[in-house]
């Protein structure tokens, strides 16, 4: 039986070692800035006034953990109801083909069904078929209509600036 649990602090190490992996698996090592510190202070927060909006779900393996999601809510307009946008779904390579993947897939799901979530999503790069045939094989339906657009680094900060400049005094 696979037991997926909610991650605690004491898995933060293993939690940041697996987002190296990943960016590793999805050639983009060189894109990871988030520390260790990061990752906990995102998760776990300090003093009485933290509110998570982070989660991770982890699978213990032999001695390491096995495998994880990370995951935040959405919130849909259209249904009026939160979502779960799960960021980062990964399986070490020696647990795969376990049912580890599947396994934290459907906790996810559960956690939207018994909550009243509406939805359910996440981004898989385009060569990833061995994940795509998965998230197939479930039903997921890819939204090929939609681009995804993002700001980051000097454009990101170059319209904060804008904004600031353009604000009257």
């Amino acid at each position: 039986m696979i037991d997926v649990r909610p991650a605690t602090p004491e898995d933060v190490g293993q939690l940041h070692a697996m987002i190296l992996e990943l960016a590793e698996y999805e050639r983009a090592a060189d894109q990871v800035t988030a520390t260790e510190e990061d990752l906990l202070k995102a998760l776990f927060g300090s003093g009485s006034d933290f509110v998570p909006s982070l989660f991770a779900h982890v699978v213990d393996g032999d001695g390491e953990l096995a495998g994880m999601a990370i995951w935040f809510l959405n919130y849909s307009t259209w249904d009026g109801r939160h979502g779960i946008y799960l960021e980062d779904l990964y399986v070490r390579p020696q647990y795969r083909g376990t049912g580890i993947g599947t396994e934290l897939l459907r906790t996810l799901a559960t956690i939207c069904h018994d909550r009243g979530y509406s939805r359910f999503q996440w981004w898989v790069l385009d060569w990833n078929t061995p994940a795509i045939d998965v998230y197939t094989s479930m039903g997921a339906v890819a939204m090929d209509e939609w681009t995804v657009y993002r700001l980051t680094g000097d454009p990101l900060h170059a319209l904060a600036q804008r904004r600031k400049a353009d604000s009257p005094s």
